[in-house]
């Protein structure tokens, strides 16, 4: 499995050229650095236990250039079994100490000779067995899988304490260990696919050179697979990818079967039989053993790179990315971009998803060219990458959720239709802008937008009437614009119509930007110069109310009762 980009956590200017050092050795790694205390960096935190903890919790390698304690306090609550965590590495601020942390078999040592040789010094390695042998034995390199680790973690212990070992099988990756080896020794290093009884005088460990081919799905997938692999005398972890008739490519069953063998998917042209399409996918290897019409098992000498076999279902993803503070921002979302290959989006807010790195590919469009941006989305997608469209907000609130899903309907092309399709929320400029005010928007509400590029005005007259009769709180959306100079003042024609001019209105302007502002007044003091297209208006219902704050915005809010409070 390939690892992650590591991600650099700094906490002032005195640890940047450190951190500029190390990101040579990692250029896709992203320096993260303490809002208000370090600028020209890739992204800014406003907490770093936050920060590190969520790094921590998406499996991202992390090299905090900090005391090794604060580190190590911060995630201390955090901290499971050995051998699910990422590699955590503390780093002197002067690049003087690297020291490994966590994630011993996950590669941290590996990490922190390459670290330590990029900045001249010695790595602080402190595991036993890989200052005995140079090489951890628990961690084989990718492309392999250690079958037991209670079993492998009593195994060192025997060779440190002084045994012998043999290696049965191809292990590239020890030729330069020093262990002690001996023909005649009682303890093995296994390596190969075929099934086995592990024992505790062996270290078993298995390539990832068996592919499954699949040209129907049927019930209880995982099982057919197993019972396939354990007819052929195949241990299931050497089990790289099940490669899949790319007509299947949209089946939840399968997506689940491999889920649950954990396993990577791949696509290719749908063939005459599972034993053709595995052949055309890798026709240097062995000629595959058919289990069945629609199953067939293909064994490699060497560990397969699912990665380059057929390749992998498309993904797009429409994402929002709140209102523009990072913080803002739900997990899942930052998580969609640092997967991506494509970004689609206004070019605004494609610049404020970022920065992304050298590999990841921006496709900026002018605002008004939602329709084609989709279709230039799915596109992509089909071909295999993976896609975000960004829209600011949340992607269904006047953005681009529903031009994809638009795009979409229109579309016959099955490889449209294959692609795996998400949409992920985004905090609204509403929600946000309400938010900073307190809760105007705590009772039953109404959302307009006053743009008619793409609705009449009259519709737009007719909702807004019929809100304000219903007594609903109000939000309007795109309330202004040089093309746009009277519709406003049309608009609280007829809010005015329904509702005292005592009544609270907020405006927020760039809220969770550089420069927000927020402003309380009332309905009757406000007329459109208030207002432009950055703006977002918010109207109180009869039951709204204000009342003062010290020193700030006097709070708003919409009671949850109405009429008589109970």
């Amino acid at each position: 499995m390939t690892r992650k980009a590591p991600a650099i956590v700094i906490l002032g200017t005195g640890s940047l050229a450190t951190a500029r050092k190390i990101q040579q050795l990692y250029p896709d790694a992203l320096i993260h650095g303490l809002q208000g205390r370090v600028e020209d960096v890739d992204r800014s935190y406003q907490e770093f236990g936050a920060t590190v903890r969520q790094l921590y919790l998406q499996d991202t390698p992390i090299i905090a250039l900090c005391a090794a304690g604060i580190v190590i306090r911060t995630l201390a609550s955090l901290l499971l079994e050995k051998g699910v965590e990422p590699p955590v590495l503390a780093v002197a601020e002067d690049g003087s100490a690297v020291v490994p942390l966590l994630g011993g078999l996950a590669g941290v040592n590996l990490m922190a000779r390459e670290i330590a040789a990029g900045l001249g010094v010695a790595a602080a390695i402190t595991t036993s067995g890989e200052l005995r042998f140079g090489t951890c034995l628990l961690n084989p390199p990718s492309g392999y899988a250690l079958a037991d680790l209670e079993l492998g973690k009593r195994f060192v212990s025997d060779l440190l304490a002084g045994e012998s070992v043999r290696i049965d099988g191809e292990a590239p990756w020890l030729a330069d260990a020093q262990l002690p080896q001996s023909d005649q020794a009682q303890l093995a290093i296994h390596v190969g696919c075929d099934a086995r009884e592990v024992s505790a005088h062996e270290l078993v460990i298995y390539p990832r050179c068996v592919m499954l081919a699949v040209t129907a799905v049927v019930p209880e997938l995982a099982t057919v697979v197993r019972d396939a692999l354990r007819s052929a005398r195949i241990a299931e972890p050497a089990l790289a990818c099940l490669l899949v008739s790319d007509s299947l490519m949209a089946d939840p069953d399968l997506h689940a079967a491999a889920a649950e063998l954990g396993v990577a998917l791949r696509f290719a042209p749908a063939a005459e039989s599972a034993s053709a399409l595995a052949a055309q996918a890798l026709p240097q290897l062995l000629p595959p053993q058919p289990v069945n019409e629609g199953l067939a098992i293909l064994v490699s000498s060497q560990p397969i790179d699912p990665l380059q076999i057929g390749r992998a279902r498309g993904r797009l993803a429409v994402i929002g990315l709140g209102p523009g503070a990072a913080e803002l921002m739900v997990p899942a979302v930052k998580a969609e971009l640092a997967r991506a290959n494509d970004i689609l989006g206004y070019e605004t807010y494609v610049r404020m998803a970022g920065p992304f790195r050298a590999d990841q590919v921006m496709h900026c469009t002018d605002n008004r060219e939602e329709m084609q941006r989709a279709r230039h989305a799915f596109e992509l997608a089909a071909q295999g990458r993976s896609v975000v469209v960004v829209s600011s907000g949340d992607p269904g609130v006047f953005a681009m959720a529903a031009a994809v899903l638009e795009a979409l309907h229109e579309s016959t092309d099955p490889h449209w239709h294959a692609v795996d399709l998400e949409v992920l929320p985004g905090v609204s400029a509403s929600l946000a802008t309400a938010a900073q005010a307190g809760a105007p928007l705590g009772h039953d509400f109404c959302v307009l937008s006053l743009s008619d590029n793409l609705k009449p005005w009259s519709i737009i007259e007719k909702r807004l009437d019929l809100a304000c009769q219903a007594d609903l709180a109000l939000a309007f959306y795109n309330p202004i614009s040089r093309s746009r100079p009277w519709q406003l003042g049309r608009a609280l024609e007829i809010v005015r119509q329904h509702r005292l001019g005592t009544t609270p209105v907020v405006l927020g302007r760039d809220v969770g930007r550089p420069g927000q502002t927020l402003r309380v007044l009332q309905l009757q003091a406000l007329v459109p110069e208030d207002v432009d297209m950055r703006t977002m208006v918010l109207i109180g219902s009869s039951t709204t109310v204000a009342f003062d704050r010290p020193g700030q915005q006097p709070w708003v809010y919409t009671p949850r009762w109405y009429g008589h409070k109970p």
